[in-house]
């Protein structure tokens, strides 16, 4: 379980920052691209990943 919850934290945070950049206009060629939603929400996105990988490592495995 723990492994599964890690995968889709990193996943969350990789696409938050493909967000990230798009809305800062790294990459170009999207409806996506320097917008500053997008850099919004791919900040609160890896934001969240990162806590989640803290929450979900930190916690004892019950039996």
């Amino acid at each position: 379980m723990k492994l599964g919850i890690n995968v889709v934290a990193v996943l969350i945070a990789l696409m938050g920052g493909v967000w990230f950049f798009q809305g800062i206009g790294v990459i170009q060629g999207s409806f996506m691209s320097n917008t500053s939603q997008w850099t919004i929400i791919g900040i609160v996105m890896v934001i969240i990943a990162v806590g989640l990988l803290i929450y979900n490592n930190r916690r004892k495995i019950s039996v």
